[in-house]
């Protein structure tokens, strides 16, 4: 994690508008609000984003492997690409997000909130979906 530009969890809400590619490798961003955020790229491989705002956040090509996302908002984010590889994503509400050709291999999406999300070109091996909620889910039939 660079500590140089993100001392603390309020230095990362405060340039949300542009954390393109930003290294945010197992900061802890607990309860952090970053609606609308731009974290294409960044690296969050480990972070813990628990009850985290995400909704709305561009996570395009993010590194999400092992990230504890339990709890999240992730409304209507977009994670096209994104390696979510472990990541905890249970009870996150993934509602009308965008996980196109996301790689989910091993995640844990246990009673998260996937109605409308796009899961096309997705890679589900091993995921746990235990309880998830794939109401008008998009790409399951590939």
């Amino acid at each position: 994690m660079d500590k140089e530009r993100f001392p603390n969890k309020k230095a990362v809400e405060g340039q949300k508008a542009d954390l393109t590619d930003a290294n945010l490798s197992s900061a802890n961003l607990t309860s952090s609000i970053l609606t609308d955020a731009n974290l294409s790229g960044a690296n969050l491989t480990g972070a813990d984003l628990i009850d985290a705002n995400l909704t709305g956040a561009d996570l395009r090509y993010a590194n999400l492997t092992n990230a504890n996302l339990t709890s999240a908002n992730l409304t209507s984010a977009n994670l096209t690409g994104a390696d979510l590889t472990g990541a905890d994503l249970r009870y996150a509400d993934l509602t009308t997000a965008y996980l196109i050709d996301a790689n989910l291999t091993r995640a844990y999406l246990t009673d998260a909130n996937l109605t409308r999300a796009n899961l096309t070109g997705a890679n589900l091996t091993g995921a746990n979906l235990t309880d998830a909620n794939l109401t008008d889910a998009k790409g399951l039939d590939n």
